[in-house]
């Protein structure tokens, strides 16, 4: 089976969806900012790299525990689903299309039933917002591939995302890299020189 593997958050759509949903829900819940001088003290920790991005990442999004998370997620991309590229939409894609992102399950489920992309691997998480596992990121996206997909069983054609510094893992996987610019511009990219390999 031939796929197009895509980063989700600038890439498919222009923003931070993970970044975006909290400031969505501080304006329309505004009793999580009691949550607030939690999220700041481990922020401050990872910049002290006193714990991983991983770690920070269990604890940002326990406040969906205090939230009607499905009405939530719905009212957020009835707001910004229109956001998401053209190139993106169903008609325009040529392949079965798998979203590799970071960004939380309980977010990017809602928008795959919405967009119809046959597949979703994203960074899971438990009904109180703590991720099950690893953040779904850097390595951690080819190894969640690997559990869905056996390499003998697909050919992976085309690779987007608009980072090349956390997204070499993924990019090693296709015949052809496209880097996402703001705006979303994709630019095809020799992975041989990018990442210097002879």
């Amino acid at each position: 089976m031939e796929l197009d593997i895509y980063d989700f958050d600038k890439t498919v759509v222009p923003f931070d969806s993970g970044s975006l949903f909290w400031g969505f829900c501080m304006l329309r819940y505004p009793w999580i900012i009691l949550f607030v001088p939690f999220q700041l003290i481990c922020a401050i920790l990872l910049i002290l790299k006193i714990i991983s991005f991983t770690q920070f990442k269990k604890v940002f999004f326990c406040f969906i525990m205090v939230l009607p998370v499905e009405k939530a997620v719905c009212a957020f991309w009835n707001r910004h689903e229109k956001q998401v590229f053209d190139w993106f939409l169903s008609e325009n894609r040529k392949r079965y299309a798998c979203v590799i992102s970071a960004s939380p399950d309980f977010l990017l489920a809602e928008i795959q039933k919405r967009l119809g992309f046959e597949k979703l691997i994203c960074t899971r998480h438990d009904k109180n917002g703590v991720i099950i596992g690893e953040n779904c990121r850097d390595e951690e996206k080819v190894r969640r591939f690997r559990e869905e997909f056996l390499e003998k069983d697909v050919t992976v054609c085309d690779v987007y995302s608009d980072s090349l510094k956390h997204d070499r893992p993924i990019f090693s996987l296709g015949k052809r890299c496209f880097n996402v610019k703001k705006g979303g511009e994709r630019i095809l990219f020799e992975y041989k020189d990018v990442y210097k390999v002879s």
